[in-house]
Protein backbone atom coordinates (compact mmCIF):
# COMPACT_ATOMS: atom_id res chain seq x y z
CA UNK A 1 0.00 0.00 0.00
CA UNK A 2 3.28 2.32 0.44
CA UNK A 3 4.35 1.70 -2.50
CA UNK A 4 1.02 2.26 -3.82
CA UNK A 5 0.67 5.66 -2.52
CA UNK A 6 3.74 6.87 -3.52
CA UNK A 7 3.00 6.71 -7.17
CA UNK A 8 1.55 9.81 -7.12
CA UNK A 9 2.93 13.17 -6.08
CA UNK A 10 1.98 13.61 -2.28
CA UNK A 11 3.69 15.99 0.09
CA UNK A 12 5.93 13.67 2.39
CA UNK A 13 5.55 9.68 3.00
CA UNK A 14 2.59 7.94 3.86
CA UNK A 15 2.35 7.04 7.53
CA UNK A 16 -1.11 5.98 7.55
CA UNK A 17 -4.02 4.66 5.77
CA UNK A 18 -7.27 3.56 6.69
CA UNK A 19 -10.79 2.49 4.92
CA UNK A 20 -12.84 5.88 4.93
CA UNK A 21 -16.58 6.68 3.62
CA UNK A 22 -19.31 4.49 3.31
CA UNK A 23 -19.76 4.68 -0.61
CA UNK A 24 -20.74 1.34 -2.28
CA UNK A 25 -19.02 1.51 -5.43
CA UNK A 26 -15.63 2.47 -5.17
CA UNK A 27 -12.99 1.45 -2.45
CA UNK A 28 -11.67 4.22 -0.57
CA UNK A 29 -8.70 5.33 1.96
CA UNK A 30 -8.15 8.20 3.73
CA UNK A 31 -4.25 8.55 3.88
CA UNK A 32 -2.02 10.79 6.49
CA UNK A 33 1.46 11.57 5.66
CA UNK A 34 4.24 12.33 8.20
CA UNK A 35 3.65 16.40 7.08
CA UNK A 36 0.73 16.16 8.07
CA UNK A 37 -1.00 16.27 4.40
CA UNK A 38 -3.86 14.33 3.60
CA UNK A 39 -5.27 12.66 0.92
CA UNK A 40 -8.00 10.24 -0.33
CA UNK A 41 -6.95 7.08 -1.98
CA UNK A 42 -9.83 5.31 -4.49
CA UNK A 43 -9.61 2.27 -6.12
CA UNK A 44 -12.01 3.16 -8.99
CA UNK A 45 -14.95 -0.17 -9.91
CA UNK A 46 -14.19 -1.79 -13.37
CA UNK A 47 -17.21 -3.78 -13.00
CA UNK A 48 -19.20 -0.47 -12.80
CA UNK A 49 -17.47 2.06 -14.66
CA UNK A 50 -15.60 -0.03 -17.90
CA UNK A 51 -13.28 2.58 -18.77
CA UNK A 52 -11.49 3.81 -15.83
CA UNK A 53 -8.79 6.10 -18.56
CA UNK A 54 -11.67 8.49 -19.99
CA UNK A 55 -13.51 8.33 -16.80
CA UNK A 56 -10.60 10.13 -15.74
CA UNK A 57 -9.94 12.23 -18.31
CA UNK A 58 -14.09 13.78 -18.00
CA UNK A 59 -13.23 14.17 -14.01
CA UNK A 60 -9.82 15.90 -14.39
CA UNK A 61 -11.25 17.80 -17.41
CA UNK A 62 -13.81 19.21 -15.39
CA UNK A 63 -12.20 19.47 -11.95
CA UNK A 64 -9.73 21.50 -13.42
CA UNK A 65 -12.16 24.10 -15.07
CA UNK A 66 -14.12 24.50 -12.07
CA UNK A 67 -11.09 25.38 -10.13
CA UNK A 68 -10.74 28.39 -12.80
CA UNK A 69 -13.92 29.43 -11.69
CA UNK A 70 -13.60 29.59 -7.79
CA UNK A 71 -10.76 31.37 -5.80
CA UNK A 72 -11.93 28.91 -2.56
CA UNK A 73 -9.70 25.53 -2.88
CA UNK A 74 -12.38 24.16 -1.37
CA UNK A 75 -14.49 24.56 -4.53
CA UNK A 76 -13.84 21.62 -6.76
CA UNK A 77 -11.65 18.44 -5.72
CA UNK A 78 -8.20 18.65 -6.39
CA UNK A 79 -6.70 15.05 -7.98
CA UNK A 80 -2.85 14.08 -8.13
CA UNK A 81 -0.78 13.41 -10.82
CA UNK A 82 1.46 10.15 -10.27
CA UNK A 83 4.82 10.87 -11.33
CA UNK A 84 4.57 10.14 -14.77
CA UNK A 85 2.04 12.85 -15.21
CA UNK A 86 -1.48 10.59 -15.34
CA UNK A 87 -4.21 10.41 -13.13
CA UNK A 88 -4.58 7.10 -12.08
CA UNK A 89 -1.65 4.47 -11.33
CA UNK A 90 -2.35 0.48 -12.54
CA UNK A 91 -1.07 -1.44 -10.02
CA UNK A 92 0.13 -5.52 -10.31
CA UNK A 93 -3.28 -6.74 -10.62
CA UNK A 94 -4.83 -4.37 -13.13
CA UNK A 95 -6.71 -2.06 -10.85
CA UNK A 96 -7.26 1.66 -11.47
CA UNK A 97 -6.53 3.85 -8.41
CA UNK A 98 -7.03 7.75 -8.12
CA UNK A 99 -6.26 10.64 -5.54
CA UNK A 100 -7.01 13.66 -4.72
CA UNK A 101 -6.61 16.06 -1.90
CA UNK A 102 -8.70 15.47 1.21
CA UNK A 103 -11.12 18.05 2.21
CA UNK A 104 -12.62 18.60 5.45
CA UNK A 105 -16.61 18.84 5.53
CA UNK A 106 -19.34 16.43 6.21
CA UNK A 107 -22.06 14.62 4.49
CA UNK A 108 -25.50 13.74 5.34
CA UNK A 109 -27.79 10.94 3.82
CA UNK A 110 -31.13 12.75 4.30
CA UNK A 111 -31.20 16.57 5.34
CA UNK A 112 -31.71 17.02 8.76
CA UNK A 113 -33.49 20.96 8.03
CA UNK A 114 -34.71 22.57 5.63
CA UNK A 115 -31.40 24.88 5.16
CA UNK A 116 -29.46 21.50 4.56
CA UNK A 117 -31.61 20.44 1.27
CA UNK A 118 -31.29 24.19 0.57
CA UNK A 119 -27.80 24.17 0.47
CA UNK A 120 -27.87 20.94 -1.65
CA UNK A 121 -29.69 22.75 -4.61
CA UNK A 122 -27.33 26.23 -3.97
CA UNK A 123 -24.42 23.25 -4.59
CA UNK A 124 -25.72 21.66 -7.48
CA UNK A 125 -27.11 25.23 -9.15
CA UNK A 126 -23.26 26.43 -8.86
CA UNK A 127 -21.98 23.21 -10.20
CA UNK A 128 -24.26 23.50 -13.40
CA UNK A 129 -23.67 27.12 -13.99
CA UNK A 130 -19.79 26.93 -13.14
CA UNK A 131 -19.96 24.55 -15.97
CA UNK A 132 -22.51 26.30 -18.34
CA UNK A 133 -19.64 27.25 -20.78
CA UNK A 134 -17.95 24.19 -20.68
CA UNK A 135 -17.56 21.98 -23.77
CA UNK A 136 -20.35 19.33 -22.64
CA UNK A 137 -20.18 17.44 -25.82
CA UNK A 138 -16.70 16.81 -25.41
CA UNK A 139 -16.76 14.53 -22.07
CA UNK A 140 -17.17 10.53 -22.79
CA UNK A 141 -20.59 9.13 -21.42
CA UNK A 142 -19.54 6.47 -18.54
CA UNK A 143 -22.98 4.80 -18.80
CA UNK A 144 -24.41 4.98 -22.50
CA UNK A 145 -27.99 6.38 -22.79
CA UNK A 146 -28.56 6.95 -18.69
CA UNK A 147 -31.46 9.15 -19.18
CA UNK A 148 -32.45 8.67 -22.48
CA UNK A 149 -35.93 7.23 -21.24
CA UNK A 150 -36.96 7.09 -25.17
CA UNK A 151 -34.14 4.43 -25.23
CA UNK A 152 -35.34 2.55 -22.09
CA UNK A 153 -39.33 2.62 -23.32
CA UNK A 154 -37.56 0.06 -25.51
CA UNK A 155 -35.67 -2.12 -23.50
CA UNK A 156 -38.81 -2.34 -21.16
CA UNK A 157 -40.83 -3.30 -24.40
CA UNK A 158 -38.49 -5.83 -24.80
CA UNK A 159 -38.23 -7.13 -21.06
CA UNK A 160 -42.17 -7.35 -21.33
CA UNK A 161 -41.83 -9.26 -24.61
CA UNK A 162 -39.50 -11.77 -23.19
CA UNK A 163 -40.75 -12.31 -19.82
CA UNK A 164 -37.60 -13.97 -18.64
CA UNK A 165 -39.46 -14.76 -15.05
CA UNK A 166 -43.02 -14.85 -15.93
CA UNK A 167 -44.09 -11.84 -14.14
CA UNK A 168 -45.58 -10.18 -16.67
CA UNK A 169 -49.13 -11.28 -16.10
CA UNK A 170 -49.10 -10.49 -12.56
CA UNK A 171 -48.11 -7.06 -12.91
CA UNK A 172 -50.48 -6.26 -16.28
CA UNK A 173 -51.52 -2.80 -14.37
CA UNK A 174 -48.22 -1.79 -13.87
CA UNK A 175 -46.82 -1.89 -16.96
CA UNK A 176 -50.34 -0.21 -18.54
CA UNK A 177 -49.03 2.44 -16.22
CA UNK A 178 -45.57 3.16 -17.22
CA UNK A 179 -46.83 2.60 -21.07
CA UNK A 180 -49.59 5.37 -20.66
CA UNK A 181 -46.98 7.68 -20.19
CA UNK A 182 -44.49 7.34 -22.70
CA UNK A 183 -45.13 10.69 -24.36
CA UNK A 184 -44.30 12.02 -21.22
CA UNK A 185 -41.23 9.90 -20.58
CA UNK A 186 -39.98 10.96 -23.92
CA UNK A 187 -40.06 14.51 -24.21
CA UNK A 188 -37.12 15.35 -22.67
CA UNK A 189 -34.97 13.21 -25.18
CA UNK A 190 -37.06 14.66 -27.53
CA UNK A 191 -36.34 18.29 -26.60
CA UNK A 192 -32.53 17.86 -25.57
CA UNK A 193 -32.52 16.04 -29.58
CA UNK A 194 -34.05 19.27 -31.25
CA UNK A 195 -31.71 21.97 -29.12
CA UNK A 196 -34.79 23.12 -27.20
CA UNK A 197 -33.00 22.31 -24.24
CA UNK A 198 -29.32 23.20 -24.45
CA UNK A 199 -26.74 19.97 -23.45
CA UNK A 200 -24.96 20.64 -20.32
CA UNK A 201 -22.29 18.83 -17.92
CA UNK A 202 -24.60 16.97 -15.65
CA UNK A 203 -23.60 15.72 -12.27
CA UNK A 204 -26.51 12.22 -12.35
CA UNK A 205 -26.36 11.20 -8.93
CA UNK A 206 -27.55 14.19 -7.06
CA UNK A 207 -28.17 12.62 -3.34
CA UNK A 208 -27.47 14.72 -0.82
CA UNK A 209 -24.92 13.12 0.53
CA UNK A 210 -22.54 13.98 -2.51
CA UNK A 211 -22.64 17.58 -1.68
CA UNK A 212 -19.78 18.29 1.33
CA UNK A 213 -20.65 20.69 4.00
CA UNK A 214 -18.94 23.19 6.11
CA UNK A 215 -18.64 21.86 9.75
CA UNK A 216 -19.13 24.85 11.01
CA UNK A 217 -21.58 26.96 8.59
CA UNK A 218 -23.20 23.49 7.00
CA UNK A 219 -23.20 26.02 4.04
CA UNK A 220 -22.37 23.88 1.04
CA UNK A 221 -18.58 23.80 0.06
CA UNK A 222 -18.21 21.21 -3.23
CA UNK A 223 -19.68 18.31 -4.92
CA UNK A 224 -18.37 15.13 -4.74
CA UNK A 225 -18.84 11.80 -6.71
CA UNK A 226 -17.82 12.90 -10.22
CA UNK A 227 -18.01 9.69 -12.05
CA UNK A 228 -21.24 9.59 -13.50
CA UNK A 229 -20.56 13.45 -14.85
CA UNK A 230 -21.56 13.75 -18.31
CA UNK A 231 -23.51 15.47 -21.23
CA UNK A 232 -27.10 15.84 -20.53
CA UNK A 233 -29.82 18.08 -19.52
CA UNK A 234 -30.09 20.24 -16.14
CA UNK A 235 -33.19 18.77 -15.27
CA UNK A 236 -31.74 15.25 -15.23
CA UNK A 237 -30.19 16.78 -11.98
CA UNK A 238 -33.04 18.92 -10.71
CA UNK A 239 -35.68 15.88 -11.76
CA UNK A 240 -33.64 13.26 -9.34
CA UNK A 241 -33.23 15.63 -6.58
CA UNK A 242 -36.84 16.16 -6.39
CA UNK A 243 -37.25 12.53 -6.79
CA UNK A 244 -35.30 11.94 -3.78
CA UNK A 245 -34.85 14.94 -1.47
CA UNK A 246 -38.67 16.25 -2.23
CA UNK A 247 -40.69 12.86 -1.68
CA UNK A 248 -42.78 12.03 1.50
CA UNK A 249 -41.42 8.61 1.60
CA UNK A 250 -38.19 6.25 1.22
CA UNK A 251 -37.86 4.91 -2.71
CA UNK A 252 -39.13 1.21 -1.00
CA UNK A 253 -41.99 2.03 1.36
CA UNK A 254 -44.36 -0.69 1.49
CA UNK A 255 -47.46 1.31 1.99
CA UNK A 256 -47.54 3.60 -1.01
CA UNK A 257 -50.34 6.34 0.63
CA UNK A 258 -47.18 7.33 2.16
CA UNK A 259 -45.48 8.69 -1.08
CA UNK A 260 -46.02 11.65 -2.46
CA UNK A 261 -44.57 14.94 -3.45
CA UNK A 262 -44.01 18.11 -0.40
CA UNK A 263 -44.30 20.88 -2.22
CA UNK A 264 -42.65 22.95 0.48
CA UNK A 265 -39.39 20.86 0.08
CA UNK A 266 -39.72 21.26 -3.59
CA UNK A 267 -40.12 24.86 -3.73
CA UNK A 268 -36.89 24.72 -1.39
CA UNK A 269 -35.33 22.92 -3.87
CA UNK A 270 -36.32 25.13 -6.72
CA UNK A 271 -35.14 28.13 -5.12
CA UNK A 272 -32.09 27.00 -4.08
CA UNK A 273 -30.94 25.65 -7.69
CA UNK A 274 -32.76 28.40 -9.66
CA UNK A 275 -30.74 31.50 -7.16
CA UNK A 276 -27.81 29.44 -8.07
CA UNK A 277 -27.75 29.02 -12.03
CA UNK A 278 -28.88 31.93 -13.26
CA UNK A 279 -27.83 30.26 -17.02
CA UNK A 280 -31.06 28.30 -17.19
CA UNK A 281 -33.24 29.54 -20.04
CA UNK A 282 -37.28 30.25 -19.63
CA UNK A 283 -37.82 27.38 -21.56
CA UNK A 284 -35.52 24.99 -18.93
CA UNK A 285 -37.08 27.01 -16.28
CA UNK A 286 -41.03 26.04 -17.46
CA UNK A 287 -39.78 22.50 -17.68
CA UNK A 288 -38.77 21.85 -14.60
CA UNK A 289 -41.86 19.87 -13.11
CA UNK A 290 -41.58 17.83 -16.06
CA UNK A 291 -37.94 16.86 -15.22
CA UNK A 292 -39.67 15.78 -11.71
CA UNK A 293 -42.25 13.76 -13.26
CA UNK A 294 -39.87 11.96 -16.31
CA UNK A 295 -37.00 11.17 -13.59
CA UNK A 296 -39.22 9.84 -11.44
CA UNK A 297 -41.12 7.45 -14.36
CA UNK A 298 -38.12 6.40 -15.51
CA UNK A 299 -36.81 5.38 -12.17
CA UNK A 300 -40.13 3.35 -11.69
CA UNK A 301 -39.78 2.05 -15.57
CA UNK A 302 -35.84 1.09 -14.26
CA UNK A 303 -37.14 -0.92 -11.63
CA UNK A 304 -40.32 -2.44 -13.17
CA UNK A 305 -38.18 -3.59 -15.81
CA UNK A 306 -35.25 -5.27 -13.52
CA UNK A 307 -38.31 -7.22 -11.82
CA UNK A 308 -39.40 -8.73 -15.04
CA UNK A 309 -36.09 -9.48 -15.92
CA UNK A 310 -35.43 -11.52 -12.73
CA UNK A 311 -33.45 -9.33 -10.82
CA UNK A 312 -30.43 -8.89 -12.43
CA UNK A 313 -29.61 -4.84 -11.97
CA UNK A 314 -30.37 -3.42 -8.62
CA UNK A 315 -30.02 -5.00 -5.64
CA UNK A 316 -32.85 -6.63 -3.70
CA UNK A 317 -33.52 -7.89 -0.17
CA UNK A 318 -36.78 -10.15 -0.99
CA UNK A 319 -38.56 -11.12 -4.47
CA UNK A 320 -40.82 -8.39 -4.58
CA UNK A 321 -38.40 -5.77 -3.55
CA UNK A 322 -38.29 -3.81 -7.52
CA UNK A 323 -42.12 -4.16 -7.98
CA UNK A 324 -42.24 -2.16 -4.12
CA UNK A 325 -39.20 0.57 -5.90
CA UNK A 326 -41.53 0.55 -9.31
CA UNK A 327 -45.22 1.28 -7.21
CA UNK A 328 -43.53 3.36 -5.00
CA UNK A 329 -42.06 5.63 -7.74
CA UNK A 330 -45.59 5.34 -10.09
CA UNK A 331 -47.53 7.14 -6.63
CA UNK A 332 -44.87 9.29 -7.00
CA UNK A 333 -45.14 10.28 -10.26
CA UNK A 334 -49.68 10.28 -9.40
CA UNK A 335 -49.32 13.05 -6.91
CA UNK A 336 -47.48 14.78 -9.36
CA UNK A 337 -50.20 15.02 -11.51
CA UNK A 338 -52.47 15.62 -9.30
CA UNK A 339 -50.36 18.76 -7.92
CA UNK A 340 -48.99 19.37 -11.50
CA UNK A 341 -50.29 23.41 -11.54
CA UNK A 342 -49.44 24.38 -8.11
CA UNK A 343 -45.91 22.81 -8.91
CA UNK A 344 -45.83 24.90 -12.32
CA UNK A 345 -46.89 27.62 -9.95
CA UNK A 346 -44.58 27.73 -7.40
CA UNK A 347 -41.91 27.40 -10.32
CA UNK A 348 -43.16 30.35 -12.13
CA UNK A 349 -43.41 32.52 -8.47
CA UNK A 350 -39.57 31.46 -8.30
CA UNK A 351 -38.60 32.76 -11.16
CA UNK A 352 -40.32 35.76 -11.17
CA UNK A 353 -38.34 36.58 -7.73
CA UNK A 354 -34.97 35.51 -8.78
CA UNK A 355 -34.63 36.68 -11.91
Amino acid sequence: MEQLISAFQIDGKPVEWKVFGHGHINYTLKVLTDTGAEYVLQQINRYVFKDPVRLMENVVSVTAFLRKKNDDPRASLRFLPTHDGKFYHVDEQGEYWRMYDFVGGFCLDLPETDQDFYQSALAFGRFQEMLSDFPADSLFETIPEFHNTAFRYGTFRKAIAEDKAGRVASVQKDIDFILSREEDGGSLQHMRESGELPLRVTHNDTKLNNVLLDRNTRESVCVLDLDTVMPGLSLYDYGDSIRFGAATAEEDVLDTSLMGLDLHLFEIYTRGYIEACPSLTDREIEMMPMGAKVLTLELAMRFLTDYLDGDLYFKVTYPEHNLVRARAQMKLVMDMEEKWAEMHEIVAKVAKELR
